[in-house]
Order: C-alpha cells, then sequence, then structure tokens
C-alpha cells in the first residue's frame, strides 16, 4: 500500500512539473509573439520617419509652439490682459537681446557686400519688389501685339514697344541714386597732414587707432610725458 502511494505521489509530481512547464513554454510563446508585434511596430515607425523631411521634428515643435501660443493669446484677450506685455515678462535678459537683433536684422536685411553673384540677385529682388505694374496697360499691349507680345527668336523687338517718360524718369532716379550709393561705399579716406605720424605703415596705422580708442584715457598722461622727457 505504501508503494502504490509512492507511485501515486509520484506521478502527481510528475503531471505538475509537465504542467508548469507547458505554462512556461506558454508563456515563451505569448512573450515571443509579443515582442514580435512589438519589433514590427518599431520597423514601421522607424520606416515612416526616415520618409519624412529632414526637418519634420523642427516643423513639428515651431506648429506646437504656435498652437499653444495662439491658446495662450486668445486666454489673454478673453481676460483682458495684454498678451504681449505678459509674455515679455517671462523672457529673460538673453532671449529678449537675441529677440532684439533678429528684429533688426529685418529692419536690415542688406548683408553688405559678399560676391558680384549676390549683390546682383539683391538688386534685382530690389528692384522687382518696387515694380507696380498697370495690368490694364499689360492687357492692352498683349490685345495690341498679339504672339509677338511674349515675342521668340523670329520676333523683331525693336519698334513694337514705346517706352513712357514715367518710366524713363524712374529708371534715371534709381541709376543716380545707385551712383550715390556707389560712391558712398568707394569713397577713400582722407589723410589728415596734421596729425602726429606714430605709425610705420597703414597696418600699424589702424592698430594705433584701435590702441586709441580702447584705452587713450588710461595712456595719455603717460605718452604726453614720454613726449615730453619728463616721463620717470
Amino acid at each position: 500500500m505504501d508503494d502504490a502511494a509512492s507511485s501515486t505521489s509520484s506521478a502527481q509530481s510528475i503531471k505538475t512539473k509537465y504542467e508548469e512547464r507547458m505554462k512556461r513554454l506558454r508563456d515563451l510563446h505569448v512573450k515571443r509573439n509579443e515582442a514580435r508585434m512589438q519589433n514590427h511596430k518599431e520597423v514601421v515607425e522607424e520606416d515612416k520617419r526616415n520618409k519624412l523631411p529632414s526637418n519634420w521634428e523642427s516643423r513639428k515643435r515651431q506648429a506646437e509652439w504656435i498652437m499653444q501660443d495662439e491658446a495662450a493669446r486668445k486666454e489673454a484677450e478673453a481676460k483682458g490682459e495684454d498678451y504681449d506685455r505678459k509674455k515679455l515678462l517671462n523672457i529673460d535678459a538673453t532671449e529678449a537681446e537675441k529677440i532684439a537683433r533678429k528684429k533688426k536684422s529685418k529692419q536690415n536685411p542688406d548683408p553688405g557686400f559678399s560676391d558680384y553673384e549676390q549683390a546682383a540677385i539683391r538688386s534685382y529682388n530690389r528692384l522687382v519688389k518696387n515694380i507696380k505694374p498697370n495690368m490694364e496697360s499689360y492687357e492692352e499691349a498683349k490685345q495690341k501685339l498679339g504672339p509677338a507680345f511674349y515675342g521668340d527668336r523670329n520676333t523683331i523687338l525693336h519698334g513694337l514697344h514705346e517706352d513712357k517718360k514715367d518710366a524713363i524718369d524712374k529708371m534715371v532716379t534709381d541709376l543716380e541714386k545707385q551712383v550715390v550709393k556707389r560712391e558712398k561705399y568707394s569713397r577713400r579716406r582722407m589723410h589728415n597732414d596734421d596729425a602726429d605720424i606714430d605709425y610705420i605703415n597703414e597696418r600699424n596705422a589702424r592698430f594705433n587707432q584701435k590702441l586709441e580708442r580702447f584705452y587713450g584715457e588710461y595712456t595719455r598722461e603717460t605718452k604726453l610725458n614720454l613726449e615730453r622727457g619728463t616721463a620717470i
């Protein structure tokens, strides 16, 4: 009877271990399937990100900031508050200086001369911006000239178009402004014959001018003593 009980207990223990192993195996299958699904989802998301424009993240952040800013503005207006003033109170000095520099650069967008190509492009854009076309005259000329209005390699443009006096005067005025501006930027600095010569060449003269501008007020007395010969 003890042998039968022992055999029954052993069989029960084997069955229990088998069920535990099967449970662990099922859990492993479930986890593997979950990991496979998660990996597939991440691969799909990565593929979507790779297909997005390179500046997508910055554009997304900018769009979110604009939406938040608009919501805050509407909330402030509903309360009767000045949103721009309220926003400035929460900006530190560094950010305020950056905003001021940005506004100043927009007021004077001309970065100066870099090369002739860029100068020509800026001049063209400026001239095009100032053009105010007369659509009525445009349509009249278009109807009058027909296909020759657009012209091709066989079209002789001479005599088809007559320049108006206002347009000629405008062109002359613009050219005169360009001449004045060019003379202003290309002027030579006049040499002062009465100034003391304390340099050996132009480069040394510019260096001495910088020294004088920054340290002149601190070294003026010493310099005069050296010139008088009374320096200790």
